[in-house]
């Protein structure tokens, strides 16, 4: 009877606002390459708005911050990219995150130049196994991405060695840019909502 009591109580939190999700692979080994840009958005909104990330149940390490008047959940799936669905789902049940659309996921993105950066609201993948490792648990694919390019692999360069790696010198300064820009956007939409955010940041050349 206690214990029921408990698990009714942790289940009966205030819902999330939204839960931010930045994309990459756990360790030291993958820090600073292209694939854990999504990670370095999200630290930067935990510790601007926040005490950092840290360890949790739900497969991730998270923050609970207050962005503005929203409830917003910071997280980076502890899971490898492919499996971060795992983690996703997790922490919807636990901040009781129904809507997809309240899930908003920071990825790289192969199909944009170096230093650009789009928003979207449901919609295609482009074979990006983490975002269908969300799919797959969310059950819908309606949820927000902030893509951040890194551009394609020169050559024949597979582009899933070229994503494990760290960018170039020139690279990085664009990517530095851009993560503060990323971190612009996602506090955008919890401001102004998706539709503004999208005509400001997808208008940017």
């Amino acid at each position: 009877m206690l214990r029921r009591k408990k698990q009714d109580k942790q289940h009966a939190s205030t819902p999330a606002d939204m839960l931010v999700v930045g994309l990459g692979n756990p360790g030291s080994k993958y820090a600073g390459t292209r694939h854990n840009i999504g990670v370095e958005v999200v630290d930067l909104l935990a510790h601007r708005h926040g005490s950092g990330l840290r360890k949790s149940k739900e497969l991730a390490l998270v923050d609970e911050v207050r962005i503005g008047e929203r409830r917003v959940v910071l997280a980076f799936p502890q899971t490898f990219m492919n499996e971060s669905g795992q983690a996703v789902g997790l922490l919807c049940r636990r901040h009781n995150v129904e809507d997809p659309a309240q899930v908003l996921v920071v990825h790289d993105e192969l199909d944009i130049e170096v230093g650009r950066l789009k928003l979207k609201l449901g919609g295609g993948l482009a074979g990006h196994n983490g975002l269908k490792s969300i799919r797959d648990h969310l059950h819908s694919d309606a949820f927000g991405r902030v893509r951040i390019g890194v551009g394609r692999p020169p050559g024949q360069s597979r582009g899933a060695d070229y994503v494990l790696k760290a960018p170039s010198k020139a690279e990085r300064a664009e990517l530095d840019i851009v993560v503060v820009e990323a971190a612009d956007a996602v506090e955008s939409v919890l401001s102004q909502g998706y539709e503004a955010t999208m005509t400001k940041v997808n208008a940017n050349k």
